[in-house]
């Protein structure tokens, strides 16, 4: 629910930073907009106007605050509660949808007419999808220019803008700075290691930073990712080639991104996804409120304040490891997938990429163990992505999305929504038929019965996915038992998918 002026104006009077990133205020009297939190004085009520983005203020024709710079808040929450056309359009944006395709290749995967697209975000967000893109653009211009010593010429290019010119023009046109003068004003020097980027990537906190470390390290897939306490590392295809990146918690702890592209137009949606991974447009203060509320989560939330729900670097690979790991360990699971990259996967100079779809299905019989049904419904759900019957997008209809998994053999419920939690951000997604979930659940003094637990979870909508973090959080330890021989499930079960651990 959008907040009404009246909030909004009580949250700029107060410089509630909690609020930056999901709206910006623009003041008549100076031609600027600003985030909620700063601290230049509170403009008259008369005098100012809320846009849901910086494009909606941009296009009205005001400029970005030289004080607060609204860029550099952390992305707006509302893309992942919402499901709406809007939200989609603006999480297809930050993945560089529309710098690879343009306006009609965005239009077209969410179903419209280019022309139908720009009247419903116009009326939306008060922006067009060019406007927002560029708005995009300037962001990320904005965060190279202060936080590396990326070449100015390269700025633009890795900003995605398709000209040097171009890219100077918007940057003074919504900075009223020069990149050189933007440039200037950073506080520290950059620190990045020759050959890669180092930038720091704002959130909301309060922030569960070793617990993305921790269920990172888990699942780490040996030789594509590597994990210590406070840093996690991948190696990722992105569209112009293999990049790497690292996500590193300092001393402050500020969460640090250093990265490798091949193609400078890869970075902006490198960031993107990083950001993904780690939930850092999640508001986490409105999410503990409403868990604390329920007595039995107070202890939960209490112990760990500010839980993410870790999101998915690359979609397609999510789908194989989520069927890989259906009722199995998470340490089956990680065994089985490494031997899959190990053999399957591409190897660069720099490390190893996880194995592309077309070599998981022309492949995978031959490196994959258990009962053929099993390892034909994995092969098959790739032979479907890498042909394209099956998408599967961060810009996805969540209800859309489901059905089509549904649809696919060996894809049952508990895949498609643990998909959908991990590559849309879906944060309302429960899964009872998870056996850690239900421990968690037990262990908290809730309804084991998957029923009964997805009638009591209804009181916690829309944070129904932090719940699940917090319950699987709650599971008890379980003693290591006897290693199973197969890192699979029976034949039987592929159907069914009710009883999976996490």
């Amino acid at each position: 629910m959008n907040p009404s002026f009246d909030e909004r104006y009580r949250a700029i009077s107060a410089r509630d930073t909690r609020f930056d990133g999901q709206f910006v205020t623009a003041v008549r009297s100076t031609g600027i907009y600003c985030r909620p939190s700063c601290p230049a004085r509170t403009p008259k009520p008369q005098n100012v106007t809320f846009y849901p983005t910086s494009a909606a203020a941009h296009e009205a024709g005001y400029r970005a605050c030289k004080r607060c710079l609204p860029e550099a808040a952390p992305g707006s929450p509302a893309w992942d509660v919402r499901g709406d056309t809007a939200a989609r359009a603006m999480r297809l944006i930050a993945s560089g949808v529309v710098e690879r395709e343009g306006v009609p290749g965005l239009a077209s995967r969410l179903g419209y007419s280019s022309r139908h697209l720009t009247r419903l975000l116009t009326t939306e967000l008060g922006a067009g999808p060019l406007a927002l893109a560029r708005a995009h653009r300037a962001h990320t211009a904005r965060m190279l220019l202060v936080g590396t010593d990326m070449p100015i010429a390269d700025v633009a290019f890795a900003a995605g803008f398709h000209s040097i010119r171009q890219g100077n023009d918007t940057i003074r046109e919504v900075f009223d700075l020069t990149p050189g003068e933007l440039r200037a004003r950073r506080r520290t020097p950059s620190a990045a290691v020759p050959g890669t980027i180092d930038l720091v990537l704002p959130y909301r906190g309060p922030l569960d930073a070793a617990g993305v470390f921790a269920w990172m390290a888990a699942r780490a897939v040996t030789g594509v990712e590597e994990t210590t306490a406070t840093s996690f590392s991948r190696h990722l295809r992105m569209p112009g080639g293999p990049a790497w990146f690292e996500v590193r918690q300092d001393e402050a702890d500020r969460l640090r991104l250093r990265a490798r592209v091949a193609q400078l137009s890869d970075l902006a949606p490198l960031v993107a996804t990083a950001r993904r991974i780690f939930d850092l447009d999640a508001d986490p203060l409105a999410v503990d409120e409403a868990l604390a509320a329920h007595p039995p989560l107070a202890p939960l939330v209490a112990r760990t304040p500010g839980i993410r729900v870790p999101g998915a670097a690359d979609p397609h690979e999510m789908l194989i490891r989520a069927m890989i790991g259906q009722q199995i360990t998470v340490v089956a699971a990680r065994t089985a997938l490494t031997a899959l990259t190990d053999a399957l996967g591409e190897r660069t100079p720099d490390g190893l990429l996880f194995p592309t779809m077309s070599a998981i299905a022309a492949h995978g019989a031959e490196v994959l163990r258990g009962p053929a049904a099993r390892i034909r419904a994995i092969t098959g759900a790739a032979a479907a992505l890498a042909d394209g019957s099956l998408t599967l997008t961060v810009g996805d209809d969540g209800p859309t999305q489901r059905a089509a998994l549904l649809a696919m053999p060996g894809i049952g419920p508990w895949t498609a929504d643990y998909v959908r939690m991990r590559v849309l951000g879906d944060p309302d997604v429960l899964l009872p038929g998870d056996v850690a979930l239900r421990a968690g659940a037990a262990a908290s003094g809730l309804p084991a019965d998957p029923k009964a637990l997805t009638a009591w979870a209804e009181r916690t909508a829309p944070w129904r996915s932090y719940l699940s973090a917090h319950l699987w959080r709650a599971a008890p330890i379980r003693p290591a038992g006897p290693r199973r021989r197969s890192a699979v499930r029976p034949a039987r079960d592929i159907a069914s998918d009710t009883e999976e651990t996490s």
